[in-house]
């Protein structure tokens, strides 16, 4: 219909140049809106609904600034019409049951995430509405948890993924996914490095961040920017998901061979952890403990160090208690440029400014 109205115009204005201006504000008003939905259900994260919707709701306050129409027509859908509870307690309100609504009335829907996603992924209706829907709408994505649904419609396949970092190994358990557990979202306008028909979003917040990049696809990276100031937020976000996550997740109980050793590590920092010492500590040879540790962790010795470290730097700056030259003695990094060099590879902020984001305040550390 788009590029219907716009052929229209081109053809009118070469003809009569004017009724440029003229044309161009009926085009302005026959551009056609977009109908965003989310799905919402028992249980569900109510940051997940409203945070996105809101963003979609500034862009046309935006838009209204400027004399322009709004560009989105927003909707709550639910298993059926009325009052979902969430589970912060309070209820919001569907307008729609999803199995009522045709799909191709929609130009993006959501699927949020929370506590409750465990029913909906084995809700058989559901996942085959969802089938259905992603043949019909312009963009289908989730908010947080919200992916496990998708993937167990099974329209994750071949596509990159990524969901709140706790949820991360179970997004991992489907096959034929790419997750990308440190991604904020997956979605891309070109369709590089992403997807910009079936997407998804890190845990919560991160839909926020997702629902910044369709505005800015749709109405441009100006009218983007003055949603993200409105709310006052981050157009793109410095960093991924893993400066909010730990970044291990280590078991005794399934790592017998190296539960002594890996207690061991974080009380020697700051020594020698060559692959020589940690295999003496451990009674075994080099070889016998490189490969113990990529049987049970998955990890070399090195990289597991090196995150072990990472973790108690990170403590460290939370802490708000030492510089960060001192951070660096005491957690084995020697020089401050290796852990900023460390910072920046695993996390995509630098030391100090994960201490500025995250650290108490003076009046905290009281």
């Amino acid at each position: 219909m788009r590029g219907q109205i716009c052929g229209v115009i081109v053809i009118v204005a070469i003809l009569d140049p004017l009724h440029t201006d003229a044309i161009a504000r009926a085009e302005t008003v026959m551009d056609p809106i977009r109908t965003i939905a989310c799905l919402a259900f028992p249980d569900v994260m109510s940051l997940d609904v409203t945070g996105p919707l809101q963003v979609f709701a500034s862009a046309n306050v935006e838009r209204q600034r400027q004399g322009l129409p709004a560009s989105y027509a927003l909707q709550l859908l639910g298993p059926d019409v009325g009052p979902v509870k969430t589970s912060a307690g309070f209820s919001l309100v569907a307008e729609r049951a999803w199995r009522e609504v045709d799909p191709g009335d929609l130009d993006t829907l959501l699927i949020a995430g929370g506590q409750g996603v465990d029913v909906q992924r084995r809700d058989q209706a559901l996942l085959d509405w969802l089938r259905l829907a992603e043949t019909k709408v312009r963009r289908l994505g989730s908010i947080c948890s919200g992916a496990l649904v998708l993937a167990a419609a099974g329209l994750l396949q071949g596509r990159l993924a990524t969901t709140h970092w706790a949820d991360v190994d179970a997004l991992c358990q489907h096959a034929d996914i790419e997750v990308q557990g440190d991604r904020l979202h997956t979605f891309a306008p070109d369709g590089c490095d992403g997807d910009a028909h079936v997407f998804t979003s890190a845990g919560v917040t991160a839909g926020i961040d997702l629902a910044l990049a369709l505005v800015e696809a749709d109405l441009g990276r100006p009218t983007a920017l003055a949603v993200a100031r409105r709310l006052v937020l981050y157009l793109r976000r410095p960093g991924g998901q893993a400066q909010f996550s730990p970044l291990l997740h280590t078991d005794p109980v399934r790592t017998p061979r190296l539960a002594a050793l890996l207690d061991w590590i974080p009380a020697h920092l700051g020594d020698d952890l060559s692959l020589d010492r940690l295999a003496a500590q451990a009674h075994m040879s080099p070889r016998s403990l490189s490969r113990a540790f990529a049987d049970e962790l998955g990890l070399t010795p090195g990289k597991y160090v090196e995150r072990v470290r990472l973790e108690a730097a990170r403590g460290l700056l939370l802490d708000a208690q030492a510089s960060i030259a001192t951070v660096a003695r005491l957690t084995g990094f020697g020089h401050p440029e290796n852990l900023r060099r460390t910072f920046h590879k695993h996390l995509s902020v630098s030391p100090q400014e994960y201490a500025e984001r995250f650290g108490r305040s003076p009046r905290e550390r009281g």
